[in-house]
C-alpha cells in the first residue's frame, strides 16, 4: 500500500509486533503480517495444511496474492510489513528494503520469559523456545540482503532508526 514498501523481520521475541504498533501509533501505515497475511501452508506450493506443535512455525506463510496486491496499491507514502513468513523468498524482492530486528540472547530470553503460557515460546513451552533460540543463533529464517537494526534499544529509538533508514533508502532512489 505504499509507494515505498519495507519488510520488518526478526526472530520471535525480537520486537516485530511492538515496532508495528509504534509505527501505527505514529500514523504510519503498518501491516501486522502475522495477523493479517499469515496462514498455515506449504512454503513451496502455498497449499493450506493442518499443523500442530513445531510445524506451526515451519508452515506460517503469507498469502502471496495479498502481499502483491498491497505492494501494488500506491496510496500510502510508505508501508511497513511486520512479521515472519517461511515463504519469504517468494516475495522479499518486492520490498524496497528489509530490516531485521536483532537482539542478543539475554534480551531474547527475557522477552520470552515475559510471555504468557499460551503464547508461542512462552513459559513452559520448552520445545518452541529451543527452536526460537536455534533460529536466533543460526539466522536461517532471516532475509540475506537486509539492514540490521539493534532492537535492544528502547522502542522509540528502534522505530526512529527504521524511519531514518527508510527515508534514506527512498532518497537514494531519486
Amino acid at each position: 500500500m505504499g509507494r515505498r514498501n519495507f519488510l520488518i523481520e526478526g526472530s520471535s521475541g525480537s520486537g516485530k509486533t511492538s515496532v508495528c504498533e509504534e509505527l501505527v501509533r505514529r500514523g504510519y501505515h503498518a501491516i501486522h503480517g502475522d495477523r493479517e497475511l499469515a496462514y498455515q501452508g506449504d512454503p513451496n506450493t502455498g497449499e493450506e495444511v493442518v499443523t500442530s506443535g513445531l510445524e506451526v512455525h515451519h508452515h506460517q506463510i503469507w498469502h502471496l496474492g495479498k502481499v502483491s496486491a498491497l505492494i501494488q496499491d500506491r496510496r500510502e507514502e510508505m508501508t511497513f510489513f511486520c512479521g515472519g513468513s517461511r515463504n519469504l523468498k517468494k516475495f522479499v524482492d518486492l520490498f524496497d528494503a528489509a530490516f531485521v530486528l536483532d537482539v542478543d540472547v539475554e534480551t531474547l530470553t527475557r522477552r520470552l520469559d515475559a510471555r504468557a503460557d499460551d503464547e508461542w515460546g512462552g513459559r513452559g513451552r520448552h520445545t518452541e523456545r529451543d527452536l526460537i533460540l536455534r533460529l536466533h543463533r543460526t539466522k536461517e529464517d532471516m532475509p540475506r540482503q537486509s539492514i540490521l537494526i539493534d532492537a535492544t534499544a528502547p522502542l522509540t529509538e528502534v522505530v526512529d532508526e527504521i524511519l531514518k533508514r527508510s527515508r534514506a533508502a527512498g532518497a537514494a532512489d531519486r
